[in-house]
């Protein structure tokens, strides 16, 4: 396996802390740059409550102008409940990001409902909506700021009910950035060996400097999709202690270095993280190459 598939969350997982709405036309402008580097796969906003998350009010407008400016493109939106997939599947898009959190405490931080009610909802959408494809996103999959740490046995107990349903594709979360690479390969090759055929992904958080180790760990063990953020933008507003994700343009350094092809151009990334620290300079960046000079 040499393709590594990169999947950019930094237009929502990023932008959702920020305390100013960015507006539309600069979101937009983010994500172009993001495309002429080569990502073809942009979580570009998230349809939640603008009470919940003022910054992603414009989500309906940002999805149709990315829809017809990059057709090329994969853009795919975060989903809490049965109306936001019916609001995305609306507005165009066929891949959703469904969250869960492995933690009770911090579902019902995070979105408010029980795991029981978590599963209630994902099953009325994949009824409502058999069309739509569908990406789990299991929160605290490593840990949690409330519960701690859990092993293979409990991330694999809690998948059973999922994968039974139907659910194809994982994205395993390191919410707050408290994994380390054994627990990284353990977990992944515990999950690999109970569910062969699930489609896995990896979002590592940067919290501890620990996002390059680990996503390399995750690719080691056979992963070829792994999330990050433009400049390292980011952290779970709901869960102490997230205070950065994996910053894309040093992960896309690092593997374009080893030989892996992720179809990105580095130099056009780079410049697209200073541009965007630049238009929001106020933001949680933890991208190590936005403090290189060239």
């Amino acid at each position: 396996m040499n393709q590594i598939h990169v999947y950019e969350v930094g237009p929502r997982d990023g932008f959702q802390n920020l305390p100013d709405f960015v507006p539309t036309e600069k979101k937009l402008e983010i994500i172009g740059k993001l495309v002429e580097s080569g990502i073809k796969h942009i979580q570009h906003t998230s349809f939640v409550s603008p009470k919940a998350i003022p910054q992603m009010k414009d989500s309906k407008e940002l999805t149709r102008l990315c829809l017809e400016t990059y057709p090329e493109v994969e853009f795919f939106a975060l989903v809490p409940n049965l109306y936001g997939a019916r609001t995305a599947r609306e507005a165009g898009i066929r891949l959703i990001s469904f969250v869960v959190s492995l933690s009770e405490s911090h579902n019902k931080a995070n979105i408010n409902r029980t795991h029981t009610e978590s599963f209630a909802e994902l099953k009325a959408i994949m009824e409502a909506y058999p069309d739509l494809n569908i990406c789990l996103d299991l929160s605290t999959t490593f840990g949690c700021p409330f519960e701690g740490k859990f092993g293979p046995e409990s991330v694999v107990a809690f998948l059973k009910d999922y994968v039974n349903l139907g659910v194809s594709m994982v994205n395993l979360c390191d919410t707050i950035g408290i994994a380390n690479p054994k627990e990284v390969r353990n977990i992944i090759q515990a999950v690999k060996a109970s569910y062969p055929h699930l489609d896995l992904q990896i979002h590592i958080h940067d919290t501890r400097n620990m996002g390059m180790v680990n996503t390399l760990a995750a690719i080691e063990c056979g992963i070829d999709k792994i999330q990050s953020t433009l400049g390292g933008l980011g952290g779970c507003p709901f869960a102490p202690g997230a205070s950065g994700n994996l910053a894309t343009e040093d992960v896309v350094y690092m593997l374009n270095g080893m030989g892996y092809d992720t179809g990105i151009d580095f130099d056009k990334l780079l410049a697209a993280a200073k541009f965007q620290k630049n238009v929001i300079p106020g933001g949680n960046y933890s991208g190590h190459h936005l403090h290189i000079r060239a």
